[in-house]
């Protein structure tokens, strides 16, 4: 036998009782909670509500306003010192 596969043999046992002790502490919760829930009883259904007729509903557009044309002036000459 190699070193190698007693180390790959010792890894796979640490992951199976990994995995194995996940599974008993997800499956010890789950039974905690529907434990809790057993003792309970469900609300009686509600009769269904008349559903009423939807109101319409109204989009308010504005309407694009034009740009207004600006005009400038000539231009000023500028002198520096």
């Amino acid at each position: 036998m190699l070193i190698l596969s007693v180390q790959g043999l010792g890894a796979l046992y640490v992951f199976c009782s990994l995995l194995i002790c996940i599974i008993v502490v997800c499956g010890c919760k789950l039974a905690k909670v529907g434990l809790r829930t057993l003792g309970k009883k469900l609300p009686p259904e509600a009769p269904p509500k008349e559903e009423k007729t939807p109101e319409p509903v109204y989009y308010l557009v504005e309407r694009k306003k034009k740009r207004v044309k600006t005009e400038y002036s000539d231009p000023k000459r500028i002198q520096f010192k």
